[in-house]
């Protein structure tokens, strides 16, 4: 009775998170997510000075040349967050959650990655506080935060998996 009332009521904290957020699963499953809508996400990102843009000016999930951020994970927006106030730096996001990206479980379809334009501050920031992992298979040099996320620099931009919120 006492683990179901504990249950119970991380659950419902999972619930007052953010407004337009949807718990998958329940506390107790391991790889448990919050999702979380593009407006959702656009209004955590506004609010940090978070920028984001798409080729095609639009924000479609099926649609590979939109930025969407819908079903993206809230530790994955909160992970850009961490980003932006531990390194000051200009964030803007290039790629969500829409279609058109390399598949698997930590993929970004699946809301665990984000793609930023490269500029000389973020990368700066990366390459000095995060651990060089070696080469991904597809080349592209991969650094290791604390927290355990991944940064990948894939030339144009930087691609990252957030495992968690990168310590929110």
């Amino acid at each position: 009775m006492k683990a179901l009332k504990a249950r119970s009521a991380l659950t419902a904290l999972a619930l007052v998170v953010a407004p337009g957020v949807a718990v998958v699963g329940t506390a107790t499953d391991a790889f448990a997510v919050t999702k979380i809508s593009h407006s959702t996400a656009t209004g955590m990102f506004r609010a940090s000075g978070i920028t984001w843009s798409s080729s095609g000016n639009c924000s479609d999930r099926n649609n590979s040349t939109c930025t969407s951020f819908e079903q993206l994970n809230l530790a994955t927006a909160q992970g850009a967050q961490t980003l932006k106030s531990a390194s000051g730096c200009a964030l803007n996001i290039t790629g969500g959650t829409e279609t058109g990206h390399a598949s698997g479980t930590y993929s970004h379809w699946n809301g665990y990655k984000l793609d930023y334009g490269k500029n000389t501050c973020v990368t700066s920031y990366i390459k000095n506080n995060f651990s060089y992992i070696g080469l991904r298979g597809d080349g592209a040099p991969q650094y290791k935060s604390g927290s355990g996320n991944i940064y990948a620099d894939e030339g144009s931009h930087w691609d990252v998996l957030y495992y968690n919120c990168g310590g929110c």
